[in-house]
């Protein structure tokens, strides 16, 4: 990953919407870094319909018949 830091940099010479709040004759530490992947891709975001669909999709699938026998079967397992 690529990263520049330069300590000690004059806020005199930031460009001017990065010296708000800063006195002009202060120095700051400057740590210039590439966004995440998950902070450049806003528009990626899964809406609840997708997670649960993509959830579903590593369940084995099974039959209302297949359901309610393992049902069953658990049941009669607490019988005994």
């Amino acid at each position: 990953m690529n990263r520049i830091v330069r300590e000690h940099y004059p806020v005199a010479e930031l460009p001017e919407d990065l010296r708000e709040g800063f006195e002009p004759d202060a120095t700051v530490r400057v740590i210039v870094e590439p966004e995440t992947a998950r902070a450049t891709r806003p528009g990626k975001v899964m809406t609840l319909e997708q997670m649960f669909a993509l959830a579903d999709a590593h369940l084995p699938k099974r039959t209302m018949d297949e359901v309610v026998a393992e049902i069953r079967r658990q049941r009669d397992e607490w019988d005994d």
